[in-house]
């Protein structure tokens, strides 16, 4: 995949933005295609991937960034880190790969990445934040966003961390509702992702956190440019599209409520094909493990089938189970 093949703009990107959320062991090419089936306008996020591995040509973190360019535009490869020059390398591996825009992860509240001075433990650096996004932003001609979160602690520090991060290169900035401190406990608040877009009513800014259903879209989309959804697609794929048909004004509905189970196999089965596809039968079909087990979720008999999906190891597996 060859450099300068994407004229991607956040400032352009149709509104309202609907993204699928970078999420750790879940947006791998296979999901990100899927969703890209049902809900071509959507924007997808690579896995987060290490600066540190990607400056170093990672044989393993080099996998995880391959996109099908016919297929997953716009897409937009997370990273995260804290060395400066590894930023500027990694952005450069990023743009030569074809990718529409780099997004910087400084949100993750996992106590693994925070320990190590990443993700949510950035928002307590705004100076290296700052450092990181325009070594990012100064190396590549795609754009560079930043994902985060309201604040360590307190979301009185949202407006200035992001006014800074803006001002060292960032297009664009997707915020999660809850503070570091907060984990994915209790409910996101969005308030004060709306006074930062009234703060810098020019920059794109995305809402993102507790979005299950289309509804949720609607209502919490308010002076946004758009919304960002993650946990609530996990065995719901349809949701992105059901969120692009509210918007559009096609009515609001739940995709995955009125579908009866039997009509749900073949997405379930296209999911396994582009697993085996992009990853080979065996990894591919051990990592849809999880999947199934959240696909059959609440149905009845869930129990003993997802019991025996979260065994398969063939594709042929997954059809004789799932009676296709």
């Amino acid at each position: 995949m060859a450099s300068g093949s994407s004229d991607f703009h956040w400032q352009t990107a149709l509104r309202p933005i609907v993204a699928l959320a970078p999420m750790a062991g879940v947006t791998d090419a296979s999901y990100r295609q899927l969703i890209k089936t049902l809900a071509p306008q959507a924007i997808v996020y690579s896995e987060f991937l290490s600066t540190d591995a990607l400056a170093y040509s990672g044989k393993k973190t080099m996998a995880m960034m391959h996109f099908d360019p016919h297929l997953e535009r716009p897409f937009i490869v997370q990273i995260f880190g804290k060395k400066p020059e590894h930023f500027l390398a990694a952005a450069k591996v990023v743009e030569q790969m074809g990718a529409d825009g780099i997004d910087i992860n400084m949100g993750c509240p996992a106590a693994k990445v925070v320990s190590s001075c990443h993700g949510s433990a950035l928002i307590k650096t705004p100076e290296l934040a700052a450092e990181l996004v325009h070594a990012a932003s100064r190396a590549v001609s795609i754009p560079v966003s930043v994902k985060t979160r309201l604040g360590w602690n307190t979301a009185e520090t949202l407006i200035p961390f992001c006014t800074r991060l803006i001002e060292a290169g960032a297009q664009a900035l997707a915020v999660h509702g809850r503070l570091f401190t907060d984990k994915f406990t209790g409910s996101a608040d969005w308030s004060a992702i709306y006074n930062l877009k009234e703060a810098l009513p020019q920059v794109t800014i995305i809402g993102n956190g507790d979005i299950l259903i289309a509804q949720d879209a609607l209502d919490r989309i308010g002076n946004l440019d758009g919304i960002m959804v993650g946990r609530g697609t996990i065995g719901n794929p349809w949701l992105c599209r059901d969120i692009c048909d509210a918007f559009a004004g096609k009515g609001v509905h739940s995709t995955k409520d009125s579908m009866t189970f039997a009509e749900k196999i073949p997405f379930i089965l296209e999911h396994c094909a582009l697993a085996v596809k992009t990853k080979g039968e065996r990894k591919g079909m051990l990592e849809m493990r999880t999947h199934l087990a959240h696909y059959v979720k609440g149905i009845k008999g869930a129990k003993e089938l997802r019991a025996r999906l979260v065994r398969v190891e063939t594709l042929e597996d997954a059809r004789k189970i799932l009676g296709a």
